[in-house]
């Protein structure tokens, strides 16, 4: 007790700032409270962190993680081993990142990089969209199902790129001096999945947000989660919380299209008719009005010229009106035929193993088992034998 009375009267133990490798590490769950231990190459400390000050941490250690400790030193007298009590804890390195990020971010932010003058609108019908990510996370397979949901019109160029890691930031830079090459690309949407702060810091690199300015099309960029921000958020065009977020700013929505062209066109039919029937009204008023035997020839010559214009006017709403449908059904059959249901019913089926579709023999081999899917539903099956295309 009397050890401990020393520690806690020292000043200089009550304010310490401690790095180090975790180790050791355990979660008492009964309580809450983390017990651990904080070491180098040279010295070793035993930790403890209270339950309340546990839950203000943004991530759970793991053994081998490098972190920075803030707390007091003291006594525990059961076993008279002095210890660390943290009070906070966060990554080694987040410190650092984050004062690069906002000298970085002040830096463009006086060169006009952000300002909105240079934001430019997205196109309201891309044809085609480059999409620069990692092509093995979850992120490529969520802006993918939902580009094909809302929009199957549009082709998507997949661009693989390196997400983090130290040569993730010219990874990029390379691939988007290769896009910006392309002449008919309509939009860009860059990102990556959710991250600590070092596996998002490839997208706060100076070099590729201006990389990022310099494109010739409109950028959106979707890096990490909702309360995720980066360099290249700033100097995009857009901004997506996430990277389905991208997608679905990215494109409309096929099923409000089909809506809006199935409206628009009763719209047409009732404007034609209904002006036809507004002029033949007043036509029928006008001879209501002249009906003596003096204006007799005069009616029937303006008759004449009457039936002469509402012949024309009727062909020439004819016209619109049939040129307006074609149009309509052109697109409608169109988007119906990308229907996928549409293809499974022609007699089409498609063959998925897991949640990947098999687009070529070569993917399988004897004995894998797959699902064929109908129009009315789905056969498991299992490949017993695999022909080459010059054998059938």
């Amino acid at each position: 007790m009397y050890i401990k009375s020393l520690f806690e009267g020292d000043l200089h133990l009550l304010n310490v700032c401690v790095e180090g490798e975790l180790s050791n590490f355990k979660n008492h769950y009964a309580s809450g409270h983390w017990y651990f231990t904080v070491k180098d190459n040279d010295s070793a400390i035993r930790c403890v962190m209270f339950k309340n000050s546990a839950a203000g941490v943004s991530f759970f250690p793991e053994d081998g993680m490098r972190v920075v400790l803030k707390g007091r030193v003291s006594v525990y007298e059961k076993d008279g081993q002095y210890m660390f009590y943290a009070n906070s804890m966060s990554l080694s390195g987040e410190g650092e990142l984050a004062k690069q990020f906002e000298l970085i971010k002040q830096k463009l932010s006086a060169e006009g990089l952000f300002d909105e003058s240079n934001k430019r609108p997205l196109p309201k019908f891309p044809k085609k969209i480059a999409v620069i990510t990692s092509d093995t996370g979850a992120a490529v397979r969520d802006i993918f199902n939902v580009l094909n949901l809302r929009y199957p019109l549009c082709e998507i160029i997949m661009c693989p790129v390196l997400v983090q890691g130290v040569s993730a930031a010219e990874s990029i830079k390379i691939t988007l001096d290769r896009v910006y090459k392309l002449n008919d690309v309509d939009l860009i949407i860059l990102g990556r999945g959710g991250g600590s702060a070092e596996d998002l810091a490839a997208f706060n690199d100076e070099m590729l947000a201006r990389k990022i300015f310099e494109s010739p099309f409109p950028v959106i960029s979707a890096v990490g989660h909702e309360t995720d921000f980066s360099i290249s958020d700033f100097v995009a065009d857009v901004r997506a919380s996430t990277p389905s977020h991208a997608a679905e700013i990215a494109v409309p929505d096929i099923t409000e299209l089909k809506a809006k062209v199935t409206f628009f066109s009763e719209k047409i039919k009732s404007n034609v008719f209904s002006d036809f029937s507004l002029k033949n009204a007043r036509y029928d008023n006008l001879r209501l009005r002249i009906s003596t035997d003096k204006f007799s020839n005069y009616i029937d010559l303006k008759q004449q010229t009457t039936d002469f214009l509402t012949e024309k006017l009727l062909n020439t709403q004819k016209n619109i009106l049939n040129e307006k449908s074609t149009k309509v059904l052109g697109v409608t059959s169109k988007l119906d035929a990308l229907s996928p249901l549409k293809v499974l019913k022609r007699g089409y089926s498609a063959a998925i193993m897991g949640d990947k579709y098999i687009k070529s023999s070569q993917e399988l081999k004897t004995g894998d088992s797959f699902d064929l899917k109908f129009f009315d539903g789905v056969a498991e099956c299992t490949v017993n034998n695999i022909k080459s295309e010059d054998s059938l």
